[in-house]
């Protein structure tokens, strides 16, 4: 049976993130800590044998491709299918904004309801189908072969629990670090965790060195 092996990234960080203001679809690019967390996970994946990247359309997310394409010498793709889970009239706002105005939501939000939607926005069951879907339709086109997906870290988080076989609702004890690198391996029958959430590219020493 042929596999396809996958190194799944989170973007670099933004200014949102640092704010802990929700982005779901909302396009917000890298900010400087992002650039360069994006540079050394470029320069980490150098030597890598990569078929592919594929990235979600999103800013930062595609920042962070283009750096990796860059240094590997691979075109970059992008497919709306590895975009953030979209978080509707949450979109914009801080987590202590959304607690302040929508503290019944707020419940289901942190119940992790699986069918529980933000107005004008995904629920966890479909962001689960949307990125099965994706992660085996990318991975059906390189059988064999290692491709890199660079996306968000709802998409991250749907990933490890896929390959854990983890329900949506089960509470998160891993980490979902921008610009760490995760490992997996996708067959027909299902995906399996490698390695995750490396982040020694990141350590102080190798973002001092890409400042300097």
């Amino acid at each position: 049976m042929s596999l396809t092996r996958i190194i799944a990234v989170r973007h670099g960080e933004t200014a949102w993130n640092a704010q802990t203001r929700i982005q779901g679809h909302m396009d917000i690019g890298l900010n400087d800590t992002g650039q360069r967390q994006a540079q050394a996970l470029a320069q980490a994946l150098a030597d890598e044998p990569i078929h592919a990247i594929y990235t979600s359309d999103l800013a930062r997310a595609w920042q962070t491709a283009q750096a990796i394409g860059q240094a590997s010498g691979q075109a970059v793709q992008t497919h709306i299918g590895l975009r953030e889970r979209h978080f509707g009239a949450f979109q914009g706002r801080t987590h202590t904004e959304i607690e302040s105005s929508w503290p019944e939501q707020v419940l289901r939000w942190r119940g992790r309801d699986p069918h529980w939607e933000p107005e004008g926005g995904e629920s966890l069951a479909c962001l689960r189908e949307r990125i099965v879907n994706t992660t085996a339709e990318l991975a059906q086109r390189h059988p064999d072969q290692q491709i890199v997906l660079v996306a968000h870290g709802g998409v991250l988080d749907m990933l490890y629990r896929c390959a854990n076989g983890l329900d949506v609702q089960a509470a998160r004890t891993w980490q979902l670090g921008n610009a760490t690198i995760n490992r997996l391996i996708w067959r027909p029958s299902g995906m399996e965790l490698v390695q995750w959430c490396d982040a020694r590219h990141l350590e102080n020493g190798a973002l001092d060195e890409l400042s300097t």
